[in-house]
């Protein structure tokens, strides 16, 4: 299977008119904020530093150019053109990789395991945004790149997520500026129930090895200046059979 054209399309109008700027994009944050603390909850759960890093679902390629500074192969792979193509125009010295992938296409997920082998993957924010016929296809896409020795680190908008979003944009004032484009292209952030990530990941035969929650932080401000962070949760996972 492969996702719906409204959904692509909805992602594909959001990245052609993203803005350039650093940080224009709601989850965008800086790495010392989200892969950093990520990679210190993954790393000591990898059993070979050694293999292929991917960061699937990697929009413009912020995180993925952080994880290029750490690991000798990373691949960076999103379903939006658009934004496959702004990730590789912001890596011009070609510190990483960076492919058009649609992780519910179950040929195209093989075809980049071969190409790959196994593999360690990132996974950020990506889960939540999927409707609900493509969250099982993409947990076991996320199984097929790991193979036998890989592991992924999945983090996810917590349930608790969802209503600060709502609020958020119900506010009188109006949404916050980089939240507004979210909505106004149809995209549908913490609509997965906390209890369905392991299952959908047992279901694609990955053991959930580590677990835990932490706050998810964003590009947005609240109009007291404090920085929005939502409640997310995060599982590192692989084969240990």
């Amino acid at each position: 299977m492969s996702v719906t054209s409204r959904y692509k399309d909805a992602w594909e109008g959001f990245w052609n008119e993203a803005p350039d700027e650093t940080g224009a994009v709601f989850w965008d944050a800086e790495p010392a904020l989200t892969a950093g603390p990520h990679l210190a909850l993954f790393e000591p759960h990898l059993t070979d530093l050694a293999l292929p890093m991917v960061d699937l679902g990697c929009g413009n390629g912020t995180q993925t150019r952080f994880l290029a500074d750490r690991y000798d192969s990373v691949v960076g792979v999103d379903l939006s053109p658009a934004a496959v193509e702004r990730a590789r125009s912001q890596d011009p010295d070609g510190r990483a990789r960076f492919d058009q992938l649609d992780a519910t296409d179950e040929k195209a997920v093989q075809e980049l395991h071969t190409r790959l082998g196994d593999a360690n993957v990132y996974v950020r924010g990506v889960l939540h945004q999927c409707e609900p016929a493509d969250r099982q296809p993409l947990a076991d896409a996320v199984a097929t790149l790991v193979g036998t020795r890989g592991r992924a680190l999945l983090v996810e908008l917590a349930e608790a997520a969802k209503p600060v979003l709502m609020g958020l944009a119900q506010d009188p004032a109006g949404a916050p500026p980089k939240l507004r484009p979210v909505f106004a292209h149809g995209l549908t952030p913490g609509e997965v129930a906390d209890a369905a990530v392991p299952a959908l990941l047992g279901a694609a035969g990955l053991t959930v090895v580590a677990r835990g929650e932490l706050p998810l932080t964003t590009t947005e401000y609240r109009p007291d200046g404090t920085r929005i962070a939502l409640p997310s949760k995060w599982w590192v996972v692989g084969r240990t059979g």
